[in-house]
């Protein structure tokens, strides 16, 4: 498929949604999903200009662009910059070659190095690396010293996660031999110590950032905010203002299909309306991740209802010690993100 034609469905899908956003500044765009660094520059720059002509943007707006360590990756960085793209995000994954050949991974750790090196001669000042943990057979010392080759790069932000096993994909087929919860904790425990004494400063679960650096996507993400999602296989979250109701919807996933939806005027496809207990549930699921919490005014503004809908389930996780609160916000424990699904179970509805 060629970028110009699908780059065109983009700006259609975008055209038929901008009423849902009226009114509204859009303050970051996140290009990912698949791989979007195969796309050419002029294709991004024209995606770019269209979206900055059909909605307002912030003039700090944040663009971030997902890409590979790959050399094809690589060669597109200097026109994604001058595109506009201003935050890069690479999947480096691990810096331990019997690792990333056991992740399917094709890149090997001197091209992640390389590629750090080409975005910041590219211009980029905001690079994010992502980093998995919990690899087959990684044990504490190993995954510090894949971490410490991550920070040595010196990017502003690293996205550091532990792997987990997705439906229909091979090591859900054939499960590896993974570290035990002992060691995976002992191995977590190492990593964010050593993220900290590194100038990184946790904000989420698995995000890190130098002062200044928070990505701004993620961040309006987890504290439950609204977002646009267009492409094949997107999905966005909008709030009607007026109704109050929360809605989610999700594109298809062919890219074919996704150019015959864009062009047929659609505005939300798969339409699903959120329930009070789905709100208060998916709420938490996003907020509870954020290492300060929320501030206790966030869950009506997010949600529409009020605190009292979950002062009792609030008031059981504070008793339990995964939770602690002041009069404007709430926040959870060490024990309560070492045991968030425990915490959140505490959020869930009631059969």
């Amino acid at each position: 498929m060629e970028d110009a034609s699908y780059t065109e469905a983009l700006l259609q899908d975008l055209e038929h949604k901008c009423s849902l956003v009226a009114g509204r500044e859009l303050v970051s765009i996140f290009i990912g999903g698949g791989t979007p660094s195969l796309f050419s520059g002029a294709a991004i720059k024209r995606l770019l200009k269209g979206v900055r002509t059909k909605l307002a943007c912030a003039p700090d707006m944040e663009v971030t662009l997902e890409a590979n360590p790959g050399a094809v990756d690589q060669e597109h960085f200097a026109a994604y910059r001058d595109a506009g793209v201003n935050r890069l995000s690479i999947g480096v994954q691990s810096f331990d070659p019997a690792a990333l050949s056991k992740l399917g991974r094709i890149h090997g750790p001197d091209e992640a190095m390389i590629a750090v090196d080409v975005a910041r001669r590219a211009g980029f000042e905001n690079i994010n690396l992502d980093l998995m943990y919990g690899l087959p057979g990684q044990n504490p010392d190993r995954a510090q010293q894949d971490l410490n080759q991550a920070i040595n790069l010196q990017p502003e932000h690293i996205s550091y996660y532990q792997l987990t096993i997705e439906p229909n994909t091979l090591f859900h087929t054939k499960p590896p031999i993974l570290p035990t919860d002992e060691r995976l904790w002992e191995i977590e425990a190492v990593g964010h110590e050593l993220l900290q004494t590194s100038g990184y400063r946790q904000y989420e679960v698995s995000a890190f950032a130098r002062p200044g650096f928070e990505c701004r996507h993620n961040r309006n993400y987890w504290e439950f905010g609204d977002y646009l999602g267009i492409g094949a296989g997107a999905h966005g979250k909008i709030t009607d203002t007026t109704g109050g109701q929360v809605r989610r919807y999700q594109i298809p996933r062919a890219p074919e299909s996704y150019i015959e939806y864009a062009s047929s005027g659609s505005t939300l496809p798969q339409v699903l309306t959120l329930s009070h207990s789905d709100l208060v549930l998916e709420f938490m699921l996003n907020a509870l991740r954020l290492t300060h919490g929320f501030p206790l005014g966030l869950f009506q503004l997010r949600t529409g209802l009020p605190l009292r809908q979950i002062q009792l389930q609030l008031d059981l996780a504070q008793e339990r010690g995964f939770l602690e609160m002041d009069e404007t916000a709430a926040w959870p424990t060490e024990m309560g993100r070492r045991f968030l699904n425990e915490l959140l179970a505490i959020f869930m509805p009631q059969e």
